[in-house]
């Protein structure tokens, strides 16, 4: 890939449990003929491991990325085949990353999970690390920026935090599976929040079954 015509999509993983939905995210991407600039937070390295048992390393990032996208939601290997060739991956730790100066050409961000600690410092501008840092870049050069929220129940502080990322111009999407698709499996539902992630990014997918007016158009039976 030329770097020169690179233009990517920014996503970062934090701490919150749900590590699928990340990669539901970036296989969709993928698949859809985008570039990929991955930020793997420091916390939620220790959520992969906890949910896949994948040690994410950062100098074998690429075999470990493989190893994490071709998981189901099940946790079984090889439920998927991926090529990550189009995956840039940053150091969590790397302020001098090109996703942390507005000047480096990204068509946005999509944080999943977004944890409440990283809701936080991107709603009060913290950049504590690049995940952070490069959110709010996103959010100064007005470019998409979607915040796939996991946490449940929200205090008041943290629906705050939401509601001034919102006034920011972010999208905020809760990992909300919903059940009319149909699902089956649970992959079905991881599918269906990574496809409304790419729906407010604007990425084409066949991630689940769209409403269409029919009551009861997803049953088999």
């Amino acid at each position: 890939m030329n770097d020169a015509k690179r233009t990517p999509w920014v996503v970062g993983v934090s701490g919150a449990s749900g590590t699928p939905y990340a990669a539901a995210v970036l296989r969709g991407l993928l698949a859809a003929g985008e570039s990929v600039d991955l930020v793997v937070s420091r916390a939620s390295r220790l959520t992969l491991l906890d949910e896949t048992a994948i040690a994410f390393r950062d100098a074998h990032w690429r075999t470990d990325l493989r190893e994490w996208l071709a998981r189901g939601a099940d946790g079984k290997p090889g439920t998927f085949e991926v090529d990550v060739e189009a995956v840039r991956h940053w150091g969590a730790g790397d302020l001098a990353a090109g996703p942390s100066s507005g000047s480096y050409p990204v068509k946005g961000m999509l944080i999943v999970p977004a944890s409440t600690a990283c809701v936080a410092g991107v709603a009060l501008g913290l950049s504590k690390d690049l995940l952070q840092r490069a959110a709010s870049v996103t959010l100064k050069e007005r470019r998409k920026l979607v915040v796939a929220v996991r946490e449940t129940p929200l205090n008041g502080q943290t629906l705050r935090h939401l509601v001034t990322l919102d006034e920011a111009g972010a999208v905020v999407l809760p990992a909300s599976p919903a059940f009319y698709a149909g699902a089956t499996h649970i992959q079905d539902l991881v599918d269906f929040v990574a496809g409304r992630v790419l729906d407010a990014a604007g990425v084409p997918h066949e991630l689940y079954r769209r409403w269409e007016g029919e009551l009861g158009g997803s049953r088999t039976d």
